[in-house]
């Protein structure tokens, strides 16, 4: 089991720039995959990105703003930089770990979760 806290949200306008992070703790040392999901008020829960433990990623590109995803192994902390955000961006953003050995981008597929951490985007 991992446990896993998202930080680094907030509020900002248009055009801003947040990081953030997520930290997973507990039996991390099984983590092949971690991802960063976000859910906006009734809409389905989607993904911005997915790193693995070798570093393969993918991101969202259909998304709005810029994002980097990036991590470090040693230190079980997985970044999401967000540039250029729109208000489209806002939602609750989750951290997710998982243990497939196939990058998924399938929520299902994730056996932890963070309890996520609010992005608003908004003049």
């Amino acid at each position: 089991q991992v446990q896993l806290v998202e930080s680094g949200g907030g509020t900002v306008q248009p055009g801003g720039s947040l990081r953030l992070s997520c930290v997973a703790s507990g039996r991390s040392d099984t983590i092949t995959s971690m991802a960063w999901f976000r859910q906006a008020p009734g809409k389905e829960r989607e993904y911005v990105s997915v790193i693995r433990r070798g570093g393969g990623r993918i991101i969202n590109m259909s998304m709005k703003g810029r994002f980097t995803i990036s991590r470090d192994n040693n230190k079980n902390i997985v970044w999401l930089q967000v540039i250029s955000l729109e208000p489209e961006n806002t939602a609750l953003y989750y951290c997710a770990a998982g243990t497939a050995s196939e990058t998924s981008v399938i929520p299902d597929d994730y056996s932890d979760w963070g309890k996520g951490t609010q992005v608003t985007v908004a003049s």
